[in-house]
């Protein structure tokens, strides 16, 4: 126990070492440092600005889903809070964001309904507010989440469907 405490440390002292042998200096002016985030575990806002259910809220809603019952109802909140972590992006010196589109956010209906404009709204202000760090976006088009409306739910698990992702 006491040589895994001094182990621990001597870790500990390191870190500000290792910190400081690694400076953006060393990379090209090209290179992009950045960070990633998934719609379900960071936008929150459940069921607001006219989102509908996802499969995952589906999912952490069913008793059992989650052992200790959580769900993505709130997160930490980037639906309200994106300026904040544009800012804390760029605090960091990130210049590269990928971040994934809630389809039951921009179509939540599914592929049979209309588009939300308030959805598209959302992550319209979230790349303006990239773009004027001068950073770069790269949203992704699928990450496992999407609208399940009750007329979609089967189709999405169809083989001929699955297949396409």
């Amino acid at each position: 126990m006491k040589k895994a405490l001094l182990v621990a440390l001597w870790v500990v002292q390191l870190i500000p070492i290792a910190y400081c042998l690694v400076h953006r200096s060393q990379f090209p002016a090209t290179f992009l440092f950045g960070t990633a985030t998934s719609a379900y575990q960071i936008e929150g806002a459940y069921l607001q600005g006219n989102k509908s259910c996802s499969n995952w809220d589906i999912f952490t809603h069913t008793p059992g889903g989650i052992k200790d019952g959580s769900n993505g109802d709130v997160t930490i909140d980037h639906y309200h809070r994106y300026m904040e972590d544009v800012e804390l992006m760029h605090s960091l010196g990130v210049n590269a964001y990928r971040f994934s589109i809630s389809w039951s956010r921009v179509l939540p209906r599914g592929r049979f309904g209309e588009v939300n404009q308030e959805g598209i709204e959302f992550y319209n202000n979230l790349i303006d507010a990239i773009l004027m760090r001068g950073n770069f976006f790269c949203p992704k088009f699928f990450h496992l989440i999407f609208s399940c409306m009750p007329e979609s739910w089967h189709s999405y698990w169809e083989v001929s469907h699955v297949s396409v992702f």
